[in-house]
């Protein structure tokens, strides 16, 4: 399976970068993330538990960044191994291209491999689901690097406070 695609994203490059490379911000955007540790400056531990048609599995796999360019981009290569569902390889190459002071273009080229049962369900399944994973992983993503619109923060503080205000109750 191949991918590639450019999201923008509402933050510096330096931000981006920092975002990219920051365990707890990965676990929150990554669908299905329930783990990511960092074992060294070039190595993560992840566990993630997807659905993809009719199988549902845990995936436990390791993660190393390579071609470091800071902030500019970096290859990334993982393995994961998901039990009696079957495994998956790939890596990709990200790229961060600065438009402005607030705004980072990230561009991403995927290849990846699947085997065992899921590897059965089809190529057309598998790569639909990575592109459903990958448009929810970088919208995630964006919302939390993107400052909140001054609109959305006035009218948050002119609500009432408490949960009495969602009826109509006075």
């Amino acid at each position: 399976m191949e991918l590639s695609d450019s999201q923008l994203i509402k933050a510096t490059r330096d931000v981006v970068w920092a975002a990219l490379n920051d365990p707890e911000v990965l676990k929150a955007c990554i669908p299905g993330c329930e783990t990511v540790e960092k074992l060294s400056e070039t190595e993560l531990q992840a566990k993630v538990t997807l659905k993809i048609g009719p199988v549902k599995a845990s995936f436990t796999g390791r993660v190393t960044l390579s071609n470091l360019n800071p902030p500019h981009g970096y290859t990334i290569s993982g393995e994961g191994q998901g039990g009696v569902a079957g495994h998956a390889r790939g890596g990709a190459d990200v790229r961060l291209e600065a438009l402005s002071d607030e705004e980072t273009m990230l561009h991403y080229e995927v290849k990846a491999e699947v085997g065992g049962k899921i590897a059965q369900l089809g190529a057309r399944l598998i790569d639909g689901t990575a592109k459903k994973l990958a448009g929810e992983f970088f919208e995630t993503f964006s919302e939390q690097l993107a400052p909140p619109a001054p609109e959305a923060e006035a009218s948050a503080a002119e609500q009432p406070k408490g949960k009495w205000w969602k009826f109509g109750k006075a």
